[in-house]
């Protein structure tokens, strides 16, 4: 009696007119002998400890790309004055946990106006890098800052998503970076244009998060109080719910309980 796989193999070569006979090998697929065999679990080698896969503000850069008027004039994914305060908050954030930072700028004076001014209040002091070119990957100022912080972690956010931001990450992905976008803190032309240019990073290799993740993802541990009254403030200001829940807990807590109130 033949077996089920070899009548099987005899109704495929039936149809698509091949040999009845089924080969004795089948030859690898093009590239297939280049992938890494799976890792095998083993749970006796898992720890409670921090991994190096998540972000943390010591391996991490933060890039701001291109924040400019005429950028947001011209940004419809979504309401700008939630990205402005996304944004904003991120920056606040990746300064109150120390992460360093590069801020830059494509024409400014030419095209698209200065950096906001609400991202340059958060760093006073930062020297803001002014390119021509459109992916800041070609820039050999914003390249070299990024290289001097020593991180290989790459944090960006910026405007437009399909253009000043995709092209920098995916070629930084592409040289072996890790590179992460914050969505909520970039925006595109239109609603279509931004999810397009993340689903195109996300096959290039870059990782995507909201500035909430990312802000969690920093702190991580609650027993971490040195930047707790930091983030909390954060929280209030620009984590709407977040924050909203926060004050009302607080007012919860400090309301004296009826009939026992001196």
């Amino acid at each position: 009696m033949p077996t089920s796989k070899s009548r099987l193999w005899g109704l495929l070569s039936s149809v698509f007119g091949r040999s009845a006979a089924a080969p004795a090998t089948l030859e690898p697929l093009p590239g297939s002998e280049d992938k890494k065999e799976p890792v095998m679990f083993n749970a006796s080698t898992v720890k409670a400890a921090p991994s190096p896969d998540l972000l943390t503000p010591d391996n991490a850069v933060m890039l701001f790309v291109d924040h400019q008027p005429q950028m947001f004039f011209g940004t419809g994914s979504g309401d700008r004055t939630a990205i402005i305060n996304s944004t904003v908050g991120l920056a606040k954030s990746a300064k109150a946990f120390d992460v360093p930072t590069v801020l830059s700028t494509v024409a400014a004076e030419s095209f698209s106006g200065p950096i906001m001014p609400q991202l340059a209040a958060v760093f006073p002091d930062q020297k803001i890098i002014d390119r021509s070119t459109m992916n800041a990957w070609e820039d050999v100022a914003f390249v070299e800052a990024v290289k001097a912080t020593g991180r290989k972690k790459l944090v960006i956010a910026g405007l437009w998503t399909e253009v000043c931001v995709a092209m920098p990450v995916i070629q930084a992905a592409g040289e072996g970076w890790d590179v992460t976008v914050i969505t909520d803190a970039s925006g595109g032309i239109s609603k279509e244009s931004h999810e397009v240019a993340i689903q195109r990073m996300i096959a290039a290799g870059a990782n995507v998060m909201t500035v909430m993740a990312l802000a969690g993802e920093w702190q991580r541990d609650w027993a971490r109080t040195e930047h707790v009254a930091e983030l909390t403030e954060i929280l209030i200001q620009h984590f709407s719910g977040s924050g909203i829940a926060y004050l009302w807990e607080q007012q919860l807590l400090n309301t004296p309980v009826p009939g026992n109130a001196r």
